[in-house]
């Protein structure tokens, strides 16, 4: 049984979703990993991570349309708006979807469907600079 660390770093810039899957395969393969649980954890508020479709770009589209729609950037209807305008609706997209996720590891690959990728998406408009911690357990 071991554990192993690993902090990816995402430069954002603006509201989109930022897909990390081979950064996550290729230190996988790198440390030679082979079964186990991978942990990941994006270490901000205003941020989250998701696995979605990684194929048609017009999901991304759909999802971040969606989620504006669902909370919209009206400092009107926010005490917090300290950061500016997408202040507290990025905080409670972010409670809406996941700070971590966890996956299996099988023969040193990461399991996720055909479609599927990893992703920060990210709720604010100005650039970021986004840490997500990878934790494995296993062998």
């Amino acid at each position: 049984m071991k554990q192993e660390f690993f902090e990816l770093q995402i430069e954002t810039n603006g509201q989109k979703l930022y897909e990390f899957t081979d950064k996550t395969i290729s230190w996988l393969k790198e440390k030679k990993l082979i079964n186990g649980i991978l942990n990941l954890s994006v270490l901000h508020t205003s941020a989250s991570l998701i696995v979605q479709e990684n194929a048609d770009p017009d999901v991304q589209t759909d999802l971040i349309n969606y989620f504006n729609k669902l909370v919209p950037m009206n400092n009107k209807l926010y005490i917090h708006s300290a950061e500016g305008k997408d202040d507290m609706p990025a905080h409670i997209k972010s409670s809406l979807t996941n700070n971590q996720i966890s996956l299996s590891v099988k023969k040193n690959d990461l399991i996720l469907g055909t479609w599927q990728g990893l992703y920060l998406f990210e709720h604010r408009f100005q650039p970021q600079k986004r840490k997500i911690v990878h934790h494995f357990i296993g062998e």
